[in-house]
């Protein structure tokens, strides 16, 4: 009853839409003495690098047998155009006071020398 499944691959979008990536049947045979115990078998899948930042969603396995349907907790993908983008100005900011502090000092100090003489 459990040597047939197929195995389906989809995401589901921030809109709950659900579209599929990968399906496929599977039928295993069952070694002799193995009958009516668990057993666990790993299928791989490649991913291909996500088309357009409108890919970001959670993505799901299922397996499906006939009565029967196991779906994984799924991994949530942000898709991001750019990629990481440092939003932090603070040395910028930081040099940029610096300097302004400087010059007022210095003009603040010029003035002061100017009108004592």
């Amino acid at each position: 009853k459990y040597t047939k499944f197929s195995i389906f691959y989809y995401w589901i979008n921030s809109m709950d839409h659900q579209t599929p990536i990968y399906n496929r049947s599977e039928t295993v045979t069952i070694p002799s003495g193995k009958e009516n115990m668990t057993a666990t078998v790993s299928y791989d899948h490649i991913i291909v690098p996500l088309k357009s930042t409108s890919s970001t969603g959670t993505y799901y396995c299922e397996v499906r047998w006939s009565d029967v349907k196991k779906k994984g907790n799924g991994v949530f993908v942000l898709a991001k155009g750019t990629g990481y983008i440092e939003t932090s100005h603070g040395w910028e900011i930081l040099i940029t006071l610096t300097v302004v502090l400087a010059a007022l000092s210095i003009t603040a100090t010029a003035l002061l020398l100017w009108k004592r003489k």
